[in-house]
């Protein structure tokens, strides 16, 4: 198999990009980019007196913005849009630094009015094959999409610039973007089964363009690609809101342990602004108004507080998701690779990770029990066509994803899924590669990420996060080449999905396609182990490359 030709440009490229932007810190000052942004319900059956309960929330929320003098998103479901109590409210009450955006589940009053068959138990229900365009034919959701953006214009006179929900398909995203011209859009954090919504394995944080046949993956080519960049929402914890973490950890103000809590605020905040994030640092605040003022008020209250004073001294820009998307596609013409970093836990049981993500493939290292190894991979391709893209969902959950590599969060069963770095003695015995300290991360270029591993008994290990591949070296205390290797145990998930191994590679098969994680020439090797892990060696050169490859 050969890499495309936008993978070879890239490797050939490395060089001349590392000479150009040499090395930078920590405090590199990429934009730290924060978005308020409220989306709007008119009712929720399961609050009662909902109505007056999501206005008044949404009052107190424009008031509290307005005396901090910060600008937010406001997006409408459908009808929210129509109560002339919302439209008079946002008319009279927002800023003009204000946006007010479409937020894309679909109630029954839109449903209706666009022709489809309400199947819904209340007048907006979040069953997914009900409240969210992939429950609905392709015709169907441009229909949907008319409606909506009709409305909306003959209310405030243009149309919304970005639209938002838990999932928005391609369908529908490229339909607004090309006949409407919305600039950006969100989703939903990387979550498994939270309110029957699964989306796993995707693009970590920050934003991504989207393939034209799968609004969940990431696109590798500017003609696979919908020119609007989506946003993730939620602000997740990057250690712990993780697969099925027990809690939610994120920076909604309702959730007291983690976005209601000053304390974890201030920790996420810090590491958004302190630690390497390449092209740019991201998060989303606010909070969906079905959960009403009471309990979000002091989360919130608190968050805004700290915002403010942040955005004063130039540490972040607090800005709409329409201002958010139009400097991303100003500033990049392909997703660029991003990072997340948090080296201190505020759990204080002695956690890091590192993200790295590019519009090939995510990895995200964990270090935890006196250990550290490689959580997560999983490779993007474009060429995967989503489920829903030409047909409606037809169960009442969704579940997107990409193609795993390695999945701590969905493979582990008896034994702990991961790929484990360990030291190989002369007769093959082996060892866990132990740490010794924190580990240092750095960016290269804006591209590249650096993450250097102080071992326990002297040497270091060395990783190189580039945008298509992974090198990976160890030196011992004494300057020599480590003898390691890297071992991928995943039980029966990896065994299903890791199709064969060669000497230079392993093939693996998910949502019909093939996709491969190959060693580069000379710099590495692959074995399959009788346990049914997979080894991974670096070659004479003491490096290991990895490349990730698919087959279309």
């Amino acid at each position: 198999m050969k890499p495309n030709s936008l993978i070879l440009a890239l490797l050939r490229g490395g060089l001349c990009l590392l000479m150009l932007y040499g090395s930078r810190s920590a405090d590199a000052r990429e934009p730290r980019i924060v978005n308020i942004y409220n989306f709007v319900r008119n009712s929720d059956y399961r609050v009662p007196n909902s109505e007056e309960v999501l206005y008044e929330t949404t009052r107190e929320q424009i008031q509290l913005l307005k005396r901090a003098n910060l600008p937010a998103t406001w997006a409408l479901q459908y009808d929210a849009l129509i109560n002339p109590r919302y439209q008079k409210l946002f008319k009279e009450q927002l800023a003009a630094k204000d946006e007010i955006a479409a937020w894309w589940e679909i109630p029954q009053p839109l449903a209706e009015k666009a022709g489809s068959k309400w199947r819904g138990h209340h007048e907006w229900d979040p069953t997914a094959n009900v409240g969210f365009s992939p429950g609905y034919t392709p015709e169907e959701r441009r229909k949907l999409v008319d409606v909506y953006m009709g409305d909306f214009k003959a209310i405030f006179g243009y149309y919304p610039r970005t639209a938002g929900s838990w999932y928005l398909d391609e369908v529908t995203l490229a339909y607004m973007h090309e006949h409407y011209g919305i600039v950006a859009s969100c989703n939903c954090k990387d979550q498994v089964g939270t309110d029957g919504y699964t989306l796993w394995g995707g693009y970590w944080n920050q934003a991504y363009y989207p393939s034209r046949l799968n609004a969940y993956m990431p696109a590798q080519t500017r003609a696979g690609q919908i020119d609007v960049p989506i946003f993730r929402m939620l602000g997740s914890d990057p250690i712990y809101q993780y697969g099925n973490s027990a809690g939610m950890f994120t920076l909604e103000p309702v959730y007291q342990a983690a976005g209601g809590s000053a304390d974890w605020v201030a920790w996420f905040m810090n590491n958004l602004i302190h630690q390497p994030a390449l092209a740019f640092g991201y998060s989303q605040a606010g909070q969906e108004n079905s959960f009403g003022w009471e309990a979000m008020k002091t989360g919130l209250t608190l968050q805004v507080a700290l915002l403010a004073k942040q955005a004063k001294a130039g540490e972040i820009q607090v800005e709409t998701l329409a201002q958010a998307g139009e400097w991303f596609h100003r500033n990049y013409a392909l997703t660029p690779p991003t990072a997340v970093v948090a080296l201190d836990d505020w759990k204080h049981q002695n956690r890091k990770t590192v993200w790295y993500d590019s519009r090939f493939y995510r990895i995200n290292f964990l270090w935890e029990n006196g250990a550290f190894f490689i959580r997560d991979l999983h490779c993007f391709d474009e060429n995967v066509v989503s489920v829903t893209h030409n047909s409606a969902l037809t169960t009442r959950s969704l579940a997107y994803g990409t193609l795993p590599m390695m999945d701590e969060a969905l493979w582990s069963g008896k034994e702990k899924a991961g790929i484990w770095p360990v030291l190989l003695s002369s007769d093959g015995e082996k060892s866990p590669m132990a740490p010794d300290g924190p580990p240092a991360v750095k960016e290269l270029t804006p591209l590249d990420l650096s993450i250097t591993q102080p071992l326990s008994g002297g040497g270091t290990f060395s990783i190189i996060c580039r945008e298509t591949k992974v090198t990976f070296s160890g030196m011992d205390g004494k300057g020599q080449p480590l003898r390691w290797a890297w071992e991928m145990v995943g039980g029966a998930e990896q065994k299903s999905a890791v199709q064969t191994v060669t000497p230079d590679g392993i093939v693996y098969r998910n949502s019909g396609m093939n996709y491969q994680l190959r060693t580069a020439p000379d710099a590495g090797s692959c074995q399959q182990l009788d346990n049914g892990a997979v080894r991974l060696r670096p070659g004479r050169s003491g490096k290991l490359v990895l490349i990730f490859y698919t087959t279309t």
